[in-house]
């Protein structure tokens, strides 16, 4: 995700300054990678620079007076861009775990631990995101459900290849 863009799109929203701005990225997207302070100023240093904020203000604080920033006419347009702009989708044609099966056929070991062992993981993970989409507020249930999906996905591969390990093998012995 593009920390620019998302600051840009919270700026939207009225002036803020980077104390509010991380603590509202937190909120709504930092559940499991909070921002650094550091890096909502070098991002708004380079957003500044770049002519897609600009300051509007200082606010007195506890500590040093904090500048207030809000988006130019130019970052609305970046914002914009960005949001209808398609991300990539990740697609997997070659994976840790697939590279793992086919090595521990050609070793002679035993494959079929190795898919076990990945189907154990991706379950305990599942436990544990549905146990946090339950106690969740909508936001978090959304992030854990596209989390979801992506593991159901990864388990009906484990499931294919493990019924596939038989025709594997004889690929990986030729």
């Amino acid at each position: 995700m593009s920390i620019g863009h998302a600051l840009l799109g919270l700026l939207e929203t009225g002036p803020r300054h980077g104390y509010d701005l991380k603590r509202v990225y937190d909120e709504r997207f930092g559940h499991d990678r909070p921002l650094a302070y550091g890096q909502v100023y070098s991002t708004l240093s380079r957003l500044l620079r770049n002519g897609l904020v600009e300051e509007s203000g200082v606010e007195p604080g506890g500590g040093p007076e904090r500048k207030r920033y809000a988006i130019t006419d130019a970052g609305v347009t970046d914002v914009a861009d960005w949001l209808v702009t398609p991300e990539n989708p990740q697609i997997y044609l070659q994976s840790a775990l697939y590279t793992k099966v086919v090595l521990a056929l050609m070793s002679g070991r035993d494959a079929e631990e190795v898919l076990d062992v990945q189907r154990s993981a991706h379950l305990r993970a599942m436990r544990g995101l549905v146990a946090r989409k339950q106690q969740g507020d909508l936001t978090d249930q959304l992030i854990c459900d596209h989390a979801l999906f992506h593991l159901e996905a990864d388990l009906r591969w484990l499931e294919l290849t493990a019924a596939r390990l038989g025709e594997l093998a004889k690929e990986v012995d030729n």
